[in-house]
Formats: structure tokens, sequence, C-alpha cells
């Protein structure tokens, strides 16, 4: 079994849903705001994710990333390498995406730094860890088929939850689930959007355990094949109601 170094002086957080909730409303008000994501976690997740990393450093792939200590920022926004893959590839579908949206991954660091400026911070493999999942949210909208409205961020987080199994995804994606299922038209299946990408993040391969770099530049299709990733049926139908009843999805967590 693989041993994890936790710096001596770091301790487990303790569960707090008030403070969660008080960050899960900010964000849902201002998704721009992801700083607020990062407190969501640390008020929640408490010794859930650091038991997930041994899971992690005990699988052949996740052993893989860990000896290899790849920091995908720098390569996720070099755009000049993924413009040369094929049209239909994960690469080019991140780019397209991340110019749609206007990311870039450093920018998610920034936001992630925010929240550090206020937290104890230490330099030790779980911290190598946090940083890999945080650097891999963007990927996963893409993997999944989640937009970036709240009720695909929601979706999103349920479909993280098994992957991470860190209990923080889980609460603030039903608590986020909970918020716009009170803005959408009566009959919206919200519910049925976030147990179905519960089950797909379930059903899936492990994705952070896997080579990212190497998988941008096979086709996309191909990519979700091979990682067992299903398609988010329920989201695209609730996309679909939404539209015809003429109600914008990025406004859903407007207040």
């Amino acid at each position: 079994m693989a041993q994890i170094y936790l710096h001596p002086d770091r301790q487990i957080p303790k569960l707090r849903p008030f403070k969660a909730l008080f960050h899960m409303r900010k964000l849902i008000a201002n998704k721009e705001s992801t700083e607020q994501f990062f407190h969501m976690m640390e008020a929640l997740n408490g010794a859930s994710l650091i038991n997930r990393f041994q899971d992690f450093l005990n699988s052949e792939n996740g052993q893989k990333r860990f000896i290899e200590r790849i920091y995908l920022p720098p390569i996720l926004d070099d755009h000049e390498w993924i413009k040369h893959l094929p049209s239909d590839s994960l690469g080019q579908a991140y780019m397209r995406f991340m110019r749609r949206e206007q990311l870039t991954a450093q920018g998610l660091v920034e936001e992630s730094d925010k929240f550090r400026q206020n937290a104890q911070h230490f330099e030790d493999d779980f911290d190598w860890y946090t940083k890999r999942l945080r650097d891999t949210h963007d990927l996963f909208h893409i993997l999944t088929g989640y937009g970036r409205d709240p009720l695909g961020e929601a979706c999103l987080l349920g479909f993280t939850h098994p992957q991470h199994k860190a209990r923080g995804f889980l609460i603030v994606g039903a608590m986020a689930s909970f918020e716009v299922k009170q803005r959408c038209p009566t009959g919206t299946p919200v519910w049925a959007c976030f147990n179905e990408a519960r089950r797909n993040g379930k059903s899936a391969e492990v994705i952070a355990e896997h080579d990212l770099i190497a998988l941008m530049k096979e086709p996309l299709e191909d990519v979700r094949r091979k990682l067992g990733i299903r398609p988010p049926d329920a989201y695209y139908l609730a996309m679909e109601k939404l539209n015809s009843a003429g109600v914008e999805p990025n406004l859903l967590g407007a207040t």
C-alpha cells in the first residue's frame, strides 16, 4: 500500500454545513466567483477526500500519475499545440469551450489562491492531489457534457462525487440542485438530472487517474467510450424544456 506524506501540522477540517450554504448561495448568484467553491469544499469534505487519495495511490494508473506529477495548467493553457489536434479531439473541444467561456486553467488556480490566502497551506502529497482535481474541473465539463449553467454545474458536482468520493461534492451538488429547482418551471426534471449524474460518475472510470494529456489527442467520443462516460440524457431533456419555456438556463442562479 502506498504511503501518503501529510504535513504534521495539517488538520482534518471540521464539518461546517452553514458555512458551506453561505458560500454556495454566493456562487449561485455569481458563477464567476469560483473562490466560493473552495470554501464550500473545505467546510464539507472532512477526511473523505484524504481517504480517496489513498485509493488513488493504490491504483496502478494513480501511481503513474503521482510519479509523473505533471502540473496541468500551463499545458492546458498552451493552445498552440492543441490547435493542431484533430477537430473532433478532446483537446479541440476543450480549447473551444475555454475560449467561448473566456476561461483559463490559470484563472482557476488564481481563484484557488484567493481561498488559500486565508487558509493554512501545506506542501505535501495531499496538496498535489487536490491541485490535480482542481485542474481537471473544466475537462470534466467537456467529458460529461454538462454546461456551466447552474443546473449543469450542480450535475457536474453529482458526477464528481463518486469520482472523488468527497462528501462536499455530493452535499453542495444537492444544495445547488435544490436552489435551481426553486427557479425552474414546474416539471423540470432537476432531481432526475442530478441522480443521473451520480450514476454516470459511479459507472465511469476514475478520470483523474488517466493520462489526460494523451487523451486530449484522441476523438472526444472515443475518450468517452474508453472511460465509460454515459450521455447526460436527463440534463439534455431539461435544457430542451427550459428553452421551450423561454427560460434562460444561465439565469437560473440569478437572485
